[in-house]
């Protein structure tokens, strides 16, 4: 439709300086200041406690699928009394608190409550706690923070992590059996004098919490998360999303918190800003995407984050419901991507439902950041954003572009950047350069070389790329984008093969909707499905296309083999956000990938 513009919405306009070095390298920062930020992010709740007592923080669903709401009064002192509680029971730097839960309003009461006190916390994958039953990341994450406590919510849910790994420790929880302490204890303390002066004496070194890392590369690592971090990293996401100070922010999120985007970005720019976060218990799989919709029926957000899979479930749905599309899209400012790329299929069918709805489009924007950086780094400046478009640093965040392999890798140097790895001086010797910079080891390119206030793209891990036995150089980022968008929307993600070998090769995750290529029953087996003839046909044609439409053997993909297993977070091949990690699927997956280049290929490769 000619002449749609955008919904407005007030974003910042960055004025950017850089500076090419000697050495090769780019030095690229913004001209402005950072604004001033407080020493400690209970700043904030104590702020709002104030002037907003009543304004509801924080919401979920109870029994009765009825909203149980908090406000900030109530928050500021439920987190007084959990930080006694948890100084009584002899916790600290050194003994941290560990969450095993999934999101809640006590595990946010109970990581706050820590933080009041000057306690670390650890919000640990649920898939460390539930999957499988070795707990061998669990262990790996116990050893390195050495907890002196564990919450769980539902202390009968874990049962088994409690006893096989926390086994000598309190056990805190809303519900369950065992040894543990009651909720309501924690909650009432009464005096908080120890507490009140335990949180006197923080300040911005002070360790907030522990984020790990996904694992790609060996054993989690424990991020230190300061004070410092977290609330620079709110004054750079103020500074570009400026509409937020005019507006406190209304959230429905389901992304873990043991993950740094929603644990903490999306979670502290409901603090931060005075906003409201309702905890959705959804997530963008078939079983559970029907609850995702129900909140949003219910609850409109101003700004929502989401993977490219549930936009894709979201886009599909408001084709034909009619209050979904009505209330999702009734005072959305912003949208945000992040995960994956986001197909165009899917970007197309959420602008036609936003222009059959509103009259015109909503913008949508991505960026990038990591653990290390609290996460926010990068943002899309322009709402004509591109998947792959990264933008330009956040105030107070310098970039240095560092010639590697043939690519440019991203560093980072700025407050909110961490100052290491937990019990880990040799890791984070090695995660700094000789200038004080992050090294990432993400690659990244100019949208346009002629006008760097464009911004950068992604261009891959540098970790992941490889050569093929020619010698030539394969750039998997890129490729990966590649396939997924020709495959769209059948295609959930891929791992790209051909190390050491002539061809670059892929396996492929498909997604649910590649059942609807053939006739078979809704609970067929996946393994059938993909054997289907229109389902193999229609992977023929896409390989077929990406051979075709390939500049060179380093981005020319020639086989395939459709995954009737999905990735694995026991084995590593996917993180608790739902990023693959190629390197495990590789390793775990090795005779699959042999069966992809023998001579004779076998049943299941798909070839032009």
């Amino acid at each position: 439709m000619a002449g749609i513009g955008f919904r407005e919405v007030e974003l910042w306009r960055a004025e950017i300086a850089w500076e090419r070095r000697a050495d090769g390298s780019i030095l690229v920062r913004q001209t402005g200041a950072l604004p001033d930020y407080p020493d400690r992010l209970s700043d904030r709740i104590a702020h709002w406690a104030a002037v907003a007592p009543d304004r509801i923080w924080m919401a979920e669903r109870g029994p009765d699928g009825a909203w149980q709401r908090v406000s900030y009064a109530e928050l500021w002192a439920s987190i007084r009394s959990i930080g006694q509680r948890l100084l009584e029971l002899g916790l600290g730097p050194a003994r941290p608190l560990a969450i095993l839960s999934g999101n809640s309003i006590a595990h946010a009461l109970m990581a706050l409550g820590a933080q009041y006190a000057g306690i670390p916390s650890a919000a640990v994958s649920t898939g460390y706690s539930l999957a499988g039953d070795g707990f061998g990341r669990l262990r790996e994450v116990a050893a390195q923070t050495t907890p002196g406590a564990v919450f769980a919510d539902d202390t009968d849910r874990y049962a088994a992590a409690l006893r096989a790994v926390f086994s000598d420790l309190p056990h805190l929880g809303l519900r369950g059996a065992g040894r543990r302490l009651e909720w309501r204890d924690l909650i009432s303390a009464g005096d908080t004098t120890q507490a009140d002066a335990a949180h006197r004496a923080t300040g911005p070194d002070t360790v907030a919490k522990f984020m790990f890392t996904s694992g790609t590369t060996g054993t989690p690592k424990a991020v230190i998360q300061t004070q410092r971090m977290l609330c620079s990293n709110m004054a750079m996401v103020l500074d570009c999303y400026a509409y937020l100070k005019d507006e406190p922010p209304v959230f429905v999120d389901w992304a873990p918190w043991s993950h740094v985007a929603a644990g903490n970005k999306v979670f502290n720019m409901a603090i931060y800003n005075g906003g409201t976060y309702y905890i959705d218990e959804g997530k963008p799989t078939p079983a559970l995407i029907g609850e995702t919709l129900r909140n949003l029926r219910e609850i409109a957000p101003t700004l929502y984050f989401n993977v490219p899979t549930g936009f894709e479930a979201i886009a599909n749905a408001m084709k034909a419901d009619d209050a979904l599309r009505r209330n999702f899209l009734s005072r959305v400012k912003m949208f945000f991507y992040a995960g994956a790329a986001l197909a165009q299929p899917v970007w197309d069918s959420l602008f036609e439902s936003e222009e059959r709805e509103i009259g015109e489009r909503i913008v949508m924007t991505s960026g990038l950041g990591m653990t290390e950086s609290s996460p926010y780094g990068l943002f899309v400046t322009s709402p004509n954003v591109k998947a792959g478009d990264l933008g330009l640093p956040t105030p107070g965040l310098e970039l240095k572009l560092v010639p590697t392999d043939g690519k440019l890798e991203i560093r980072y140097r700025g407050p909110n950047i961490t100052p290491g790895y937990w019990r880990g001086a040799e890791a984070t010797a090695e995660a700094f350069d000789d200038d004080g910079f992050f090294c990432t080891g993400d690659a990244v390119t100019w949208i346009d070389p002629a006008d760097t206030h464009q911004g950068l793209r992604f261009d891959g891990r540098i970790a992941e790329d490889f050569k093929l036995a020619t010698g030539t150089f394969v750039s998997v980022g890129p490729l990966r984008g590649r396939v997924i968008a020709g495959g769209a929307p059948y295609v959930q993600d891929v791992v790209v093969t051909g190390l050491n070998r002539k061809e670059v090769g892929a396996l492929i995750f498909p997604t649910p909707a590649v059942r609807t290529l053939c006739d078979l029953a809704a609970d067929a087996p996946l393994r059938e499905v993909l054997a289907h003839p229109a389902v193999v046909e229609k992977f023929k044609s896409l390989v077929t296309d990406l051979s075709l439409t390939a500049t060179g053997s380093a981005n020319r993909v020639t086989r395939l083999l459709l995954m009737a297993e999905p990735p694995s977070i026991d084995l590593g091949e996917v993180t608790d956000k739902g990023s693959i990690n190629q390197r495990a699927v590789l390793k775990h997956r090795d005779a699959l990938v042999q069966a992809l280049y023998d001579e004779t290929p076998g049943h299941g490769v798909i070839k032009p």
